[in-house]
């Protein structure tokens, strides 16, 4: 009597749920990713007895400036010479563009009026400062 010899089993990888698979782990991450908000900078912000929150944060650029004059705008270190021509380009396309200027309560006004007169150039003219609220009378 002749025994058949049985050969290894082919593997099979099934194919055709892996595109599926690959899509649903591509909206899985897309779901469950966060993207990092500003994160601005540590300043202490000036005091002021009566404050107005901006609700549209849709046309808003923020420019943090420390203590020690340091410029960032929108989490990146500019130069205040990068300021005039960075913002005329964000006002041409947005011209409803608002400026929120957060500064350190301790910065050297020479550092504010700067950056002001840049924004000025810019025709940046939408120009508001950050404060914070102390109530009370």
């Amino acid at each position: 009597m002749k025994i058949k010899r049985i050969g290894k089993p082919k593997v099979i990888i099934p194919t055709a749920s892996m595109a599926d698979i690959a899509f649903l782990l591509i909206i899985f991450f897309m779901l469950t990713t966060v993207f990092r908000k500003e994160r601005g900078q540590k300043i202490i912000l000036p005091s002021a007895k009566s404050t107005e929150r901006i609700l549209k944060r849709k046309h808003l650029s923020y420019i943090w400036l420390t203590k020690d004059g340091k410029i960032f705008v929108m989490d990146q270190r500019v130069s205040q010479k990068r300021i005039s021509y960075d913002f005329r380009l964000r006002v041409l396309e947005d011209p409803n563009l608002i400026v929120m200027l957060m500064f350190d309560k301790n910065v050297k006004y020479l550092y504010v009026d700067s950056i002001l007169e840049a924004l000025r150039e810019a025709r940046a003219l939408r120009v508001t400062f950050s404060t914070e609220f102390k109530g009370g009378g």
